[in-house]
């Protein structure tokens, strides 16, 4: 097959969908790569790099559109992309379809095979596709949190670890998922006091086992929020419900319980955030300020530590681009019920539930297009 490999045209997003080592693996499969030029230097990967593993290069992304039976990405297409997008061809990227009524339209007029990397699902529930970069974004939030909680960026002054004599700051992380998890790791070993809330009291009981001493599992509920909030130096949410838009959890007057000049960090707002409000932003343009609190909501938070989180996504990605590849995708989602969740549009299609739910659009089960 031959598979195209486009720059991402999103502003600071600076990922690659594959690497070199990922190319060479494709080739040794007997497949064909075709990269568009300078797609990897936002990584660390030159054009060079991708030429030496075997990969052709291409001067502009019409010529992968045109070209290629799958082509990938990190981020959704954008609507100049639109138009180059071609019937049945497979599209393999993270869509959040659910936060754009737009895209879906747009790639159901198309009639692609819109494969999204976010709602790959194994049969225990895990999200393989979505799982490096939320570890990423996770440890990401805490990282920024603490950068905007500085006096220089309009945040209250506290440094989360505090020092001997000064009390360390209160981290609120909303979602024991992956996100949350990394989230509080992170602030756990800056020395910060965390809560971290999940609806799930299984869940909670494994974060209770396995988290340290200065992190605090409770059952996430409105009153449990409402009373954190008052004393949080740093709010992040972190709640993901597969492929449908994120619940509003923090609403626009639970702000007025927060002291000025804390933080909410919304890694949900992918999924439409899960503070009321969240609004997306930009890495060169990554924060704005409701009612004295300071919103951090940048839609590709990985895309800043691009060379980890390219080769960390490769690694999960890779086995399920080669197994497209080698047997198409009608064969391969088929075969791989893991796959076949990810399967979010085909031939004008809505596949999966919580994108047609979320918009009102009729649900096609896989099997009927299929």
């Amino acid at each position: 097959m031959q598979v195209g490999v486009l720059k991402e045209i999103k502003r600071k997003e600076n990922r690659v969908a594959m690497t070199p080592a990922g190319v060479e693996q494709m080739i040794s499969r007997g497949h064909k790569i075709l990269m568009e030029t300078t797609a990897g230097e936002g990584s660390g990967f030159s054009d060079e790099d991708y030429e030496k593993a075997g990969a052709a290069i291409a001067a502009t992304p019409k010529e992968v559109y045109d070209s290629c039976e799958m082509v990938m990405k990190v981020k959704e297409p954008l609507p100049v992309e639109y138009d180059m997008i071609r019937e049945d061809q497979i599209v393999f990227t993270y869509f959040h379809f659910a936060a754009s009524e737009e895209l879906t339209r747009a790639m159901m007029k198309d009639k692609c095979v819109a494969i999204a990397y976010e709602t790959v699902e194994k049969a225990n529930g895990s999200l393989p596709l979505l799982t490096p970069m939320s570890e990423v974004a996770g440890r990401m939030a805490i990282q920024e949190g603490a950068k905007y909680l500085e006096k220089t960026y309009g945040g209250k002054g506290v440094l989360l670890s505090g020092v001997p004599g000064v009390d360390s700051g209160t981290v609120l992380v909303i979602g024991g998922g992956i996100v949350g998890t990394n989230a509080a790791k992170m602030a756990c070993g800056m020395g910060a006091r965390v809560y971290l809330l999940d609806t799930n009291l299984d869940r909670l009981r494994y974060l209770s086992d396995v988290m340290p001493k200065n992190c605090f599992a409770l059952m996430s509920n409105p009153a449990t929020i409402r009373s954190l909030l008052p004393k949080s130096d740093l709010v992040v949410g972190a709640v993901l419900i597969p492929g449908a838009m994120a619940p509003k959890l923090v609403t626009r007057d639970m702000l007025g319980l927060m002291k000025k000049g804390s933080v909410i960090v919304d890694v949900a707002i992918d999924q439409g955030g899960c503070v009321e409000t969240a609004k997306p932003t930009t890495h060169d343009d990554p924060i704005y300020e409701v009612d004295g609190i300071i919103h951090y909501c940048v839609a590709n938070m990985p895309g800043a530590v691009s060379m980890t989180s390219t080769i960390a996504l490769t690694n999960a990605t890779l086995p399920y681009a080669l197994e497209l590849a080698d047997k198409g995708y009608k064969i391969a989602v088929r075969q791989n019920p893991d796959l076949a969740k990810g399967v979010n549009i085909i031939d004008g299609k809505v596949t999966y539930k919580g994108v047609a739910e979320a918009f009102g659009l009729e649900y096609t089960p896989l099997d009927a297009v299929l």
